[in-house]
């Protein structure tokens, strides 16, 4: 019998190829040839998993019969966790089918979960599939439900697959960290300079208290910020000041800078002009001014001035539902264009923008950045390029609905502005050459690597209360829409904390290769037949092939 070569092709399969393969099987080792890596867990990621101590247990709720594309996100999930369990055999998962379990709607939305209703056509006739893309996530007797398709208005089915793809590693591994971890991170909530109430500030708290422990910090003399508090500051990991309306004194200034340079991360809301919806309702008329914090050096310190001019946007911005009429004594609504309003619509791929609905401003002013040594700035928000500054003190009149883009009075036509900008790197103090250092006892001049985040908007993590009842964050019940706010600062705490680079993940892309649907249609019988025929033709040739080797080693 004639031996096999082993530099012939066919000994490369036999004793290279065939054998290579059958050990990366056994071993489970993977080939990641994909030009993003989308198969390859990140270091942060294997980080994470390997610190989880105790059993946890992943319930998927994506089994049962539903389009192809919840098929791929199934298989894209189970390809994941199948990973996290390679990296730790502490984490296990399954998958479930709610139906043939029979749980209850009601049982899996106490859980957190809401539905998805998709249209189903079989046979000329359609019906509806009921979905519950959920993974829930159990630990140590805690749990918790995330939703595995990303929710973005404006963006088709396939889009929101891949979008949903791409954030998986993240929504996936944040959450198990999370919920394994033993000591949660602190924020603190000032509470001394006439911020939000705590009615109007409850979706924000909601969100903060998924991850995080969360508590108002009042000063100990009720009056301001001393030294006496700053043992509790210490304690915070990052401090939310949101619509102060009452000037911090020179002595607050200085704690709260001393509390960033001992690497304290910091979410500002702010409100550089007073103007509000309720009174310009009740009066169709209002007359906005400016509102002095005494934070100017403060921020300018960090290269950021907040300017006190109120942003039009006649191009990005949200709905305003007023009374238009009124028939048989029922008042009419219609949802009219409110360029005070604006809309912030993430048009770069930042961790805390990307892949969210659209954030609403109310009567938000505008940022400067200046640029200092040792800071990167990151826009997150501006304007469109129709933008327009009404300059204060000034009327704003309801009248004005009718002529979004037309100039008023002090208006004039300006570029896009900045609505909001995060900060990172070494920050200086501004005080490091003042007489107010010696109040501070070890005072530092200089942060370690840090973070800030700059809103140009008090009203950004406000949710509405109507009739003593605190509305979701981001929810416009009269115009039924669902913005991003909520999103938005949930990613902003997210990013401020993320001591594992996790928010990185967010950027990952995942590039759509697309079959041609045109070519498709146009050469789907020739695909057909050779689909048919090729098998054919490869067994007919390797038959013959046998035969003919047959014959001429016995013939």
């Amino acid at each position: 019998m004639k031996k096999i070569s082993f530099k012939s092709p066919v000994g490369i399969l036999l004793f290279v190829i065939l054998p290579l393969a059958v050990i990366l099987y056994i071993s489970g080792i993977r080939l990641d040839l994909t030009k993003e890596k989308r198969y390859t867990l990140s270091d942060n990621t294997i980080k994470v998993l390997e610190s989880v101590k105790k059993p946890l247990t992943v319930e998927v709720y994506l089994e049962g019969d539903f389009p192809a594309s919840f098929k791929q996100l199934q298989s894209e999930t189970k390809f994941m966790l199948e990973e996290f369990r390679k990296v730790n055999p502490k984490i296990d998962f399954k998958f479930i089918d709610p139906i043939k379990t029979k749980m209850s709607q009601d049982t899996l939305m106490a859980m957190g979960m809401q539905p998805s209703v998709l249209p189903d056509v079989k046979d000329g006739k359609v019906s509806q599939i009921v979905l519950f893309p959920y993974a829930v996530i159990k630990y140590n007797k805690n749990g918790i439900s995330i939703p595995l398709v990303v929710q973005q208005a404006g963006i088709d089915a396939d889009q929101q697959l891949t979008k949903s793809i791409e954030n998986l590693e993240y929504n996936l591994v944040s959450n198990i960290k999370n919920v394994a971890t033993d000591k949660r991170k602190k924020v603190g909530i000032l509470v001394n300079q006439d911020e939000l109430s705590p009615e109007e500030f409850q979706g924000f708290m909601h969100l903060a208290l998924e991850s995080y422990d969360a508590g108002p910090i009042i000063p100990k003399n009720q009056t301001e910020l001393t030294i006496a508090d700053v043992p509790l500051l210490k304690q915070m990991s990052a401090l939310v000041i949101a619509k102060p309306r009452k000037a911090f004194t020179d002595n607050e200034k200085v704690i709260l800078d001393q509390y960033i340079m001992n690497g304290g991360k910091t979410l500002w809301m702010i409100d550089a002009v007073n103007a509000e919806m309720d009174t310009l309702m009740r009066s169709q008329k209002v007359m906005p001014f400016p509102v002095d914090i005494n934070m100017t050096d403060f921020f300018f310190n960090y290269g950021i001035r907040i300017n006190p001019a109120l942003v039009k946007d006649v191009k990005k911005f949200a709905l305003l539902r007023l009374v238009t009429g009124e028939v048989s004594g029922n008042p009419q609504y219609t949802s009219l264009p409110w360029p005070y309003y604006p809309l912030g619509i993430a048009e770069k791929d930042h961790p805390i923008t990307k892949n969210i609905n659209p954030v609403k401003f109310e009567f938000p002013t505008s940022i400067d950045t200046l640029g200092r040594k040792n800071i990167k700035t990151h826009v997150l928000f501006e304007s469109s390029e129709r933008t327009l500054l009404k300059q204060v003190p000034n009327y704003v009149d309801l009248k004005e609905i009718a002529s979004v883009d037309s100039l008023g009075q002090m208006e004039k036509p300006s570029t896009p502005k900045i609505y909001a900008v995060a900060l990172e790197g070494k920050f200086t103090s501004a005080y490091s050459s003042r007489i107010e250092r010696k109040s501070y006892p070890g005072f530092k001049g200089q942060s370690p690597e840090n973070k800030m985040i700059v809103i140009a908007d008090g009203d950004v993590g406000r949710n509405k209360v109507i009739k003593g009842e605190p509305l979701p964050l981001g929810v416009d019940m009269l115009t039924n829409e669902q913005f991003g706010n909520e999103q938005f600062l949930r990613n902003a705490l997210d990013y401020l904390l993320d001591d594992s680079n996790l928010m990185e993940l967010r950027n990952r892309n995942i590039e759509e290769r697309l079959l041609d649907r045109q070519r498709i249609t146009e050469e789907k019988s020739n695909w057909q037949w050779f689909n048919l025929l090729l098998p054919l033709v490869v067994i007919g040739a390797l038959g013959g092939l046998f035969f003919w080797l047959r014959k001429r080693k016995f013939g």
